[in-house]
């Protein structure tokens, strides 16, 4: 579904918890993510760098849409 939207010109951003099965199943904008329990934070972080932690993962993110590319790339922190 991913290729078909991205196919119509809309680009899209996979924050994936194992980069290797994005690479593996063809996404092309694809931002690490914290880890597979916890994808999008970390429990153990006080309030205040659990913010800084999700916003820098949304900004990569935006970032990613944003970029043109030619082929699959990882957007590492």
């Amino acid at each position: 579904m991913v290729k078909e939207i991205e196919r119509a010109g809309i680009p899209v951003a996979h924050i994936a918890t194992v980069v290797p099965i994005a690479l593996t199943v063809g996404a092309n904008r694809i931002i690490p993510a914290v880890g597979i329990p916890y994808p999008l934070g970390n429990p153990n972080l006080d309030i205040h760098a659990e913010k800084k932690l999700r916003r820098s993962l949304v900004e990569r993110a935006f970032k990613a849409l944003q970029t043109d590319i030619t082929e699959q790339t990882v957007f590492e922190a």
